[in-house]
C-alpha cells in the first residue's frame, strides 16, 4: 500500500513535469486538523520564485479537484537547495563523497542519527561511511536524509 506521500507524489508529478520541472521530492506533514505540504522542484536552469508560484497554482488546481489531503493544508513549492533532502534512490548515487545526515525511523545498531561521507547505494541499502565504519543502512528505513555539499570559500558549490 502506497503511502499518503507517495499518492500525492504521483498525483503531482505529471502536472510539475508538463512544465518542464522535475518533482524532486515531497514532504506531507500532517499536524492535526492542519497539515503542510512541501514540494521542491528542480530544473537544469536552477528554479526562480517565478517557477515555483507557477507550479503552485498549477498543483493547486490539481489538488482542488482531487482533493488528496482532507481538512486545511498550507502547499510550499521551493527548490531542494544546496544542503538538499534526499529522496530516490537515484539522489543518493548523485552524491558521493559528501558529507549527509541521515535520521532512521528505528535504531540501527542503537542508534538513529547518522552523520559522514555518502559513499552512494548498494541495492536498497544507503552506504554511509562515519568514524571509520561503513554502514549499509536499507533504505526503507531512512525517515529523513540531507546532503550537505562542500563549498569553496566563495560560497560556491563547483557545480557548474
Amino acid at each position: 500500500m502506497a503511502t499518503k506521500e507517495q499518492q500525492i507524489q504521483s498525483l503531482l508529478e505529471p502536472t510539475v513535469e508538463a512544465l518542464g520541472f522535475e518533482l524532486w521530492g515531497l514532504e506531507y506533514l500532517s499536524q492535526g486538523r492542519h497539515s503542510t505540504l512541501r514540494l521542491y522542484i528542480e530544473s537544469d536552469n536552477g528554479i526562480s520564485i517565478d517557477d515555483c508560484a507557477l507550479v503552485s497554482t498549477q498543483v493547486s488546481s490539481v489538488l482542488d479537484v482531487e482533493d488528496p489531503i482532507s481538512g486545511e493544508y498550507t502547499l510550499e513549492v521551493s527548490s531542494p537547495g544546496v544542503d538538499r533532502l534526499l529522496f530516490k534512490p537515484e539522489h543518493y548515487a548523485m552524491y558521493p563523497g559528501e558529507v549527509a545526515e541521515l535520521r532512521l525511523r528505528s535504531s540501527f545498531e542503537g542508534r538513529r542519527k547518522f552523520k559522514g561521507i555518502l559513499k552512494g547505494m548498494e541495492g536498497e541499502d544507503v552506504v554511509i561511511h562515519v568514524d571509520d565504519h561503513e554502514y549499509l543502512l536499507p533504505l526503507s528505513t531512512v525517515e529523513k536524509a540531507r546532503v550537505h555539499p562542500r563549498l569553496d570559500d566563495a560560497g560556491n558549490t563547483g557545480e557548474a
